[in-house]
């Protein structure tokens, strides 16, 4: 039985110390706030509840997996799971609308038919098809393996089964998501459905491989769930079942340094907290730890990571989220879809200020209205989430003086599209920028991490879970998957495999 020291209790941290525990080792959780989840946070006022990180769950077979393998009761034992249907209503730049079904090819091909025209439905089924492939192609090296030294095989290869395009007497392939969009899709409406999942994530059409397309693949084939009481309560469920396979949370502790001995981390160093005579050392045989470039700071600048330059640029360049939580006077409509994405109307501005690092002046929003009497205060109120993806702090002053409200009047007006009373029924807001998520994640900039691709060099990889100091791991977002609450959760499998079974571990079967 082995002594885990894991620095944060995000969602990556969270499932690999449950498994970690599994498995009889002794695990110790240290979390510089005083909760748990990471993003996976909870505003609450007046009776109003938000969820401020994601609002919907993909793949919940990962979460599935993670309980199964952890104790007796599964995931719906803990939590209830709901299939929303449609899986999102958009409100596209020329006004038309329409609702796709939820995991239907069949269902969103008419939907599609019926509101952009013949043929729309039938390009995005044939869309769809290819992803299915390119999803075939990198599930296993991307999401179920490590990132071995190997990595350039991924890096080298666009997995995405392009169609051929004539252009000026050449032929020539899909490269990026905007080329998929514009030589497969054509149509400008289904061209913003497929890049809206993409910058959902602050991934740019124009830089993202084609293979991004796996993004709008992952919706379509596993649905998209929501956790009834909001996303937090599945953090709830994954702390919970942290402590009853023993492992131990100190909130309120920030880790300041990682302990080497004979060229191994041997524990962490801990700053003093309140009533303590100074910092203080928790000696482990393992560490466990979230984001690279702050777990290099933690280990007195050591490089740890021998494939150098891999991935993006720090996290702090990636983007971050404006969240708008809105406590409405007013029912909620009957026929209301939980998600609505509101596309801008002018989405080479939007992608053009988003280059120079600014927040758009237009910028496509999504609204987040959950059917779930948990978050209101009765039936003749409502809760709302407005979504925007931003730079992230490090780009952007988010604390300049009226910065963050000025943004959130756009964000409102921008959803007055798809909801032409909705500014009349706030009664108040509470503007969520880049500044909270570092404040609650301590991620550089509060930037959001997006999920790992093939191809471009490597260049949307992320660092691997295993690191050049022996017994230092590391996980979450900004390690091998990358982010998102399903590649979370496949985070922590890793580098539970990799601590239990060794480096010989393959990933899951």
């Amino acid at each position: 039985m082995a002594r885990i020291a894991v620095i944060g209790a995000g969602m990556g941290a969270m499932t690999a110390a449950a498994r970690l525990a599994v498995a009889g080792h002794r695990v110790a959780v240290y979390e510089r706030t005083e909760t748990y989840g990471g993003a996976v946070r909870r505003f609450e006022r007046d009776g109003f509840g938000f969820d401020t990180g994601p609002g919907l769950l993909a793949v919940p077979a990962v979460y599935r997996d993670l309980f199964i393998k952890t104790g007796k009761e599964p995931l719906e034992a803990c939590v209830e799971l709901v299939q929303v249907d449609p899986s999102a209503r958009h409100v596209f730049a020329d006004g038309t609308e329409v609702s796709l079904p939820n995991a239907s090819r069949a269902g969103v091909m008419t939907a599609l038919d019926e509101a952009l025209g013949a043929g729309a439905g039938g390009r995005w089924g044939d869309f769809l098809i290819r992803a299915r492939e390119t999803w075939d192609r990198t599930r296993r090296p991307l999401l179920e393996e490590p990132l071995w030294p190997n990595w350039q095989v991924l890096a080298d290869r666009e997995p995405y089964p392009a169609v051929p395009h004539k252009r000026l007497l050449r032929t020539r392939r899909a490269g990026t998501l905007a080329e998929v969009g514009a030589w497969e899709l054509r149509d400008p409406r289904l061209v913003a459905l497929l890049e809206s999942h993409a910058l959902a994530y602050g991934l740019d059409p124009g830089t993202a491989p084609a293979n991004a397309a796996v993004l709008p693949y992952m919706e379509h084939a596993f649905g998209t769930w929501y956790v009834r009481g909001g996303i937090r309560e599945l953090a709830r469920a994954v702390y919970e079942r942290c402590l009853a396979r023993r492992v131990e949370f100190h909130f309120g502790v920030e880790v300041t340094g990682i302990l080497e001995k004979d060229g191994r981390a041997a524990g962490v160093e801990l700053a003093g907290t309140a009533g303590s005579e100074g910092p203080s050392v928790a000696e482990a045989d393992l560490v466990v730890g979230t984001g690279p470039w702050r777990l290099s700071e933690l280990a007195h600048g050591r490089e740890l990571y021998a494939s150098e330059g891999i991935g993006p640029t720090r996290e702090g360049m990636s983007p971050g989220r404006v969240v708008v939580c809105l406590a409405l006077s007013g029912a909620r409509d009957a026929d209301a879809a939980h998600r609505t994405v509101v596309h801008t109307p002018d989405r080479q501005a939007e992608l053009e200020a988003f280059g120079r690092g600014e927040p758009a002046t237009r910028p496509t929003v999504v609204m987040d209205r959950p059917d779930d009497p948990a978050l209101r205060p009765d039936e003749a109120h409502e809760s709302m989430v407005l979504t925007a993806t931003v730079p992230s702090q490090a780009r952007y002053d988010w604390e300049a003086a009226g910065a963050a409200d000025a943004f959130a009047d756009r964000m409102v007006s921008a959803a007055e599209r798809a909801l032409p009373d909705l500014r009349e029924r706030v009664l108040w807001r509470e503007v969520r920028t880049p500044v909270h998520t570092r404040l609650e994640t301590g991620a550089e900039g509060g930037a959001v991490p997006a999920p790992a691709l093939a191809a471009a060099e490597g260049s949307f990889l992320r660092p691997s879970n295993s690191t050049s100091l022996a017994g230092l791991f590391t996980v979450g977002g900004w390690s091998h998957p990358g982010g998102g609450l399903p590649h979370a959760g496949m985070s922590g499998a890793l580098v539970a495999g990799l601590i239990v079974e060794g480096p010989e571990f393959q990933g899951s079967q």
